[in-house]
């Protein structure tokens, strides 16, 4: 096995894994850090998948160490982010040609899905706030995908930008007045971490909400489409196993997500007094009562 130090930027938490005694032992144990901008608690479920999927490899997890600093020479694996090409860490998705390589939580197919799942549960509806952060580069692309897809429903948007936490409020009062019929939040860091406010304004305000993080309706969102996250984790996983045994994450394409999920919170729903049709009830992967 080549002994490397692999960081994962996806709890600023570093997992110290050894192979399993019936593999060729290794004369050092390579670490493998593991980055957030979420906080652990909210991180748990993803960090066990990942760490289940070493150990259906053969790793055995030994100890936690301190996270070193990152260099250009650490391969680096994302479990889940924007397009890395975008943001200037890979030159192009099927070669990184760099040092990070990994899996983005992207598709041209998420935003047009999205805005067809709120024009079937709201037919009536014609204005759709959109809260996105505008200095993200990612998210300027992703704001562009949805303002496409809903041109082609006949919908209009109204573009909510937000750069930092003191602008959500001043944005929320923006779709009140514009009398915005629904709302869809563009999900990254900023918007996580303002996760609750978020969720609070759609409730008090009876708007029905699409997010783009499953997480979100375990807290209290209306409903979500978007990538299935324990599935990337363990894919990422795979991509460790590869650069241990010697594989360059310049040669490992980056790759996008082919399993997602359709999430429905209804105790939300009722909260709003907002009643899902039936027949896109029964196409969700997962329904909170």
């Amino acid at each position: 096995m080549n002994k490397k130090t692999v960081a994962i930027l996806v709890s600023t938490l570093i997992l110290t894994f050894a192979f399993s005694v019936a593999a060729q032992q290794p004369t050092k144990v390579p670490r493998i850090g593991y980055l957030s901008a979420g906080s652990a608690s909210s991180q748990a479920s993803r960090v066990e998948v990942f760490k289940q999927g070493l150990r259906e490899l053969g790793y055995i997890e030994a100890a936690i160490r301190a996270l070193k600093q990152a260099t250009k020479t650490i391969p680096i694996v994302v479990g889940v982010t924007g397009d890395l090409v975008v943001t200037g860490h890979a030159a192009t998705l099927a070669r990184p040609g760099g040092n990070v390589t990994g899996f983005v939580d992207t598709s041209p197919d998420l935003s047009g899905k999205r805005m067809e799942l709120l024009k079937e549960i709201l037919p009536k509806a014609s204005r759709i706030a959109v809260l996105w952060n505008a200095a993200n580069p990612v998210k300027v692309l992703d704001f562009k995908e949805t303002a496409t897809a809903a041109l082609a429903l006949g919908l209009k948007l109204q573009s909510l930008e937000v750069r930092a936490s003191e602008d959500f409020e001043i944005k929320f009062k923006a779709a009140t007045t514009q009398r915005a019929g629904a709302l869809v939040v563009l999900q990254d860091a900023l918007t996580t971490a303002n996760t609750r406010s978020i969720v609070d304004f759609a409730a008090k305000s009876r708007l029905p909400a699409m997010y783009g993080s499953t997480e979100v309706v375990d807290v209290g969102g209306l409903m979500s489409y978007a990538a299935n996250l324990p599935d990337l984790f363990r894919r990422a996983a795979m991509y460790v196993d590869k650069i241990l045994k010697g594989s360059s994450p310049a040669d490992l394409p980056i790759e996008q997500p082919t399993r997602f999920e359709f999430i429905i919170n209804l105790k939300a729903a009722k909260q709003i007094g907002l009643t899902i049709p039936p027949n896109v009830l029964v196409r969700a992967d997962r329904v909170i009562k």
